[in-house]
Formats: structure tokens, sequence, C-alpha cells
């Protein structure tokens, strides 16, 4: 297949107007070759707000370098798919509608794919650098990562064994040709807050055999919002994480089951309680409830397949998106 743009940078957005025009604009800078044919492609996902004014600006700041794409079908998913069918690049780039990208981001993460040697690739995502955690949180725990959309594996670029975040992430378009796009049952939706339609699609390729690679050159700013530093925001984000889990993975075939509930997690929840209650540490203390709302979030989940299976209507088989 031949293209006449190399390279396509995604970003989905919903009603996020005020600060839209800061992320594209973090793109649109960038510093590549003249000769390397590039754009952008702005996905509205049907945004309520004046989105579509926004990126019209942009447009005329950076003419023919911008497309717009409004995709009527809410979620995340549904955007990156539409993205995917729109783009003309034969590598396809994704950040988030409120992250900055630095200068040589493009550059630097796209440009070990065009040989077909990597099917994709992942930079490092941080906070802002002014950014001081409450004193409840450390940036280096293991809870921490997911809600505060922080990805990072080091300084040293190699394989990845672990699929990277959405938000700093690009593959070569054909996978998606072969693959599918990404699951529409999964990311974020209006106020629904289930994930890991990118982290899916990761896994779905290296379970194939193909090769991800990390870039940590490949450095994008994820803003951390008010709300994100509360705790209830971090309990509802990992009882959420457990839901999706169990959409993405289900639950191990041939183990005993209460109501489509595996067992297992009736104990790892009891056990889960306990450690949570004998913590003295506050940190600890808050690592361990954190526990507790994931395994709740994992059987509320399992019990609603169960449900769902008994009216026929379990989601056993989700439609990926045809962006090819």
């Amino acid at each position: 297949m031949g293209y006449s743009v190399r390279i396509s940078v995604l970003i989905c957005t919903y009603n996020r107007a005020k600060t839209l025009d800061v992320a594209v604009e973090s793109v649109a800078i960038q510093s590549l070759p003249e000769s390397l044919p590039w754009e952008i492609v702005v996905v509205d996902n049907n945004s309520p707000d004046q989105t579509r004014q926004v990126v019209e600006a942009l447009q005329r700041r950076y003419p023919e370098r911008i497309r717009y794409v409004l995709e009527r079908k809410q979620g995340i998913s549904h955007a990156r798919n539409a993205g995917i069918m729109a783009a003309k690049g034969e590598i396809v780039a994704f950040l988030d509608d409120d992250e900055t990208a630095t200068t040589d981001w493009v550059q630097n993460l796209t440009a070990n794919l065009h040989t077909g040697e990597w099917a994709g690739a992942g930079g490092r995502v941080l906070p802002p650098v002014s950014f001081i955690p409450p004193p409840w949180l450390s940036v280096k725990s293991s809870f921490a990562n997911g809600p505060l959309a922080v990805f990072d594996l080091g300084l040293e670029p190699r394989q990845l064994n672990e699929p990277a975040f959405g938000a700093n992430m690009a593959f070569r378009k054909e996978v998606f040709d072969q693959f599918g796009g990404f699951r529409t049952d999964l990311g974020r939706s209006g106020t629904s807050m289930i994930s890991n339609e990118d982290t899916e699609f990761g896994r779905r390729l290296m379970t194939a055999g193909l090769r991800l690679r990390y870039e940590p050159s490949a450095l994008t700013y994820h803003p951390v919002e008010a709300n994100r530093l509360k705790k209830q925001y971090f309990l509802d984000w990992w009882f959420n994480k457990g839901r999706s889990d169990v959409r993405e993975l289900g639950n191990a075939p041939g183990s005993t089951h209460f109501l489509g509930i595996p067992l297992r997690l009736f104990r790892a929840f009891l056990s889960a309680v306990l450690r949570w209650i004998v913590s003295a540490a506050p940190s600890q203390r808050f690592g361990h409830k954190v526990g507790v709302w994931n395994c709740a979030g994992h059987i509320y989940e399992s019990y609603r397949q169960w449900i769902g299976a008994g009216r026929n209507d379990k989601n056993a088989n989700p439609v990926l998106g045809q962006p090819g």
C-alpha cells in the first residue's frame, strides 16, 4: 500500500475546547524534516462545546496541516477507530487532548517504525514538572501510575514487555488492517471510567508475536487535574480498572463460581480488607484500600457478565473496530 503521508497524529477530543489548542499546537510546532509529509487529525467525539470552532481557528494558523473529523458515536474507542480510518499516514500516533508534547516527540516516537521491524512504539508520559503530589500519594506507588496516566520505564530504549498507554503511542497503520481496531466495549465514554482499550490493543499485538518498542526520548506531559488528586478518584479508577480487566480478559475457565463470581475473588477481597484494616502507615493503608476497591470491581463485573449471559446479552465477542 502506498502512502502520500508518512505520519498521522490523532488527537481525539471531547468537550475540551478550552485546552485543546495547547495540545494541538504542541504537535503543530514539531521539529520534523520538511521532506517528511505528515498531518494532524483531530477527532471531535460529538462535543457540545466550541471544539469545532477551536479546530477551525487552528486550521487557519496551520493550513494544510490539520484535518477535522466528527465521530458521533460516543466513546474513545469509536473516536480512535474513526481517526484511524481517516488517517492518510503509514504510521498513526496518538496524543490525548489535554497533553503537551515535546518538540521532538513525533520524530522520536516514530523514527524506528518506518522499516517494519517494530509494529509500534510507546513513549514516556510524565506529570508536569511543577506537579507536587499530596502527602498521601507517592508517584512511585504501584497504584499511582494508572490514575495519573504516568508511563515511565526509565531512560533506556528497549522492547516493551507491557503495552504502552494511549496517551503516547504509535503503530504502523497496517496492524489495524490486520488485527482490527480498538474494542468498543472498552474505553472511556461519557462519565464511564471503563478503560483498557489502549493496553488491550497492545497486548493483542504482542500475543500475536509483534514487537513494540519503548522510546523514552518521546516525551509528553499529562496534566493532573484537581479532581485526580482526591482519594475518591483513585478508588473509582481502580474499581473500574477491575471491571475493565474482567471485560477484557474474562475469568479463568474451570474455576468454581458463585453467581458468576470466582470463589477466589471472595478470598482475595477478604484478604485485601484485612490488610487494609491492620495497616498502620497512612500511605500503605490507602494502598490496601485501593486493592479492596479493585477487587470489588472484579466481583461486580463478574456478576454483571453472569446476569448478561443469562439474558443472552453477554459481550463475549466484542466487535472490534474496522479502521482498515
